[in-house]
């Protein structure tokens, strides 16, 4: 069975920039492979001058060429990208947000800083060779007292129906309430409304549909002092407008850090493959692991471990030649020395580690 192979796409220092963080792996409509992340510029901070950046691999995720900024607004953070393409249109939305470079996260929580956290989109109407400049979407996707807001990171999804889909998270004012929630579009991304919430004490989260057309969230879980973490799941039943109650999946460890759940999807298949998730499993950010799940989520029966090192952000893919890609944080030291994308065949999980 051969092994996964692993290509570095961005390195710390490179291209002026301090620092890449926040992944997002995402296959274009014509087949091209884009690595997106933040570039921090002069520190590894979630403060600061941050740009939405990106590279572009045209032979599947072997090789990257370069590096492409498609928003920025200096000294200002645009980041958390989390994009989503319309198979009706072609197009490539790209959601994300922005602050005043000055205002810290703890700032924009405690209501003390400039400004808040703004909700912004943009697109490409040519598989991702160029981006519209983004516009902000806050009045219609962000509730008044909410004050920290984050889209994904990852990816959006399509539903069978043609809505747009993406996973949000916010703070709530006074209460300080995390968390997490979806936004939507049903007239193929010229507006974008608010959907349902899911609180509390969750936040960066990912989206599925289940082959019932159900949608089951995968949330990031602060609750809890003692003993190791459990990824939060929710569900719908209606597009993403209400969501169940939250429950604790104990066979999805975590160290408080994002993670991804994509469904494995190639040819006729793309509606019906197994799910896969990725994270760091276990108490820190480290031992980035890929899980299957051939029940929808209900159990996750195989795992492999990637990367036994530093770990943390991670986002996966189908490729186009078929195997999976996951583009994830990982260093020697620390994790976010480099971002890489590993590609290896689906059966490489599936001969893995039994979790059952």
């Amino acid at each position: 069975m051969a092994q996964p192979t692993e290509v570095v796409v961005f390195t710390a220092g490179e291209d002026d920039y301090h620092t890449y963080r926040i992944p997002s792996l995402f296959v274009t409509p014509g087949g091209g492979v884009l690595a997106i992340c933040e570039g921090r510029k002069h520190s590894r901070s979630d403060t600061g001058a941050i740009d939405l950046v990106l590279k572009r691999s045209e032979d599947g995720g072997r090789t990257f060429g370069p590096l492409q900024a498609i928003a920025y607004d200096p000294p200002h953070t645009m980041g958390n990208p989390c994009p989503v393409a319309d198979r009706d249109t072609s197009a490539i939305w790209m959601p994300l947000t922005r602050n005043l470079g000055h205002d810290a996260e703890s700032a924009i929580i405690d209501g003390t800083s400039e400004g808040t956290r703004e909700v912004w989109i943009c697109h490409s109407l040519d598989d991702g060779y160029t981006w519209s400049w983004p516009v902000q979407i806050t009045q219609s996707t962000k509730k008044p007292n909410w004050t920290w807001y984050a889209t994904g990171p990852g990816v959006g999804v399509q539903l069978s129906d043609g809505r747009l889909v993406i996973p949000c998270d916010f703070v709530e004012a006074r209460s300080k309430l995390h968390g997490s929630h979806v936004i939507y579009s049903d007239d193929h991304g010229e507006s974008w409304l608010l959907g349902g919430v899911v609180g509390s004490e969750v936040n960066e989260c990912q989206v599925v549909e289940r082959r019932d057309g159900s949608l089951l969230m995968n949330m990031r879980n602060h609750t809890g002092t003692e003993g190791p973490h459990s990824r939060a799941i929710a569900t719908s039943h209606d597009g993403g407008m209400t969501w169940s109650g939250i429950e604790m999946d104990p066979a999805l460890p975590e160290p408080v850090c994002q993670a991804s759940l994509v469904r494995y999807a190639t040819g006729d298949d793309a509606g019906t493959g197994p799910l896969l998730f990725s994270n760091p499993a276990g108490p820190r950010r480290e031992r980035m692991t890929v899980r299957v799940s051939f029940d929808e989520g209900a159990t996750w029966e195989r795992s492999a471990l990637l990367w036994e090192g530093p770990a943390a952000y991670s986002c996966l893919a189908t490729l186009p030649d078929g195997r999976v890609g996951c583009l994830y944080e990982r260093g020697v030291k620390n994790p976010y020395e480099t971002i890489a994308l590993a590609a290896f065949d689906l059966e490489w999980v599936t001969e893995g580690q039994d979790c059952r």
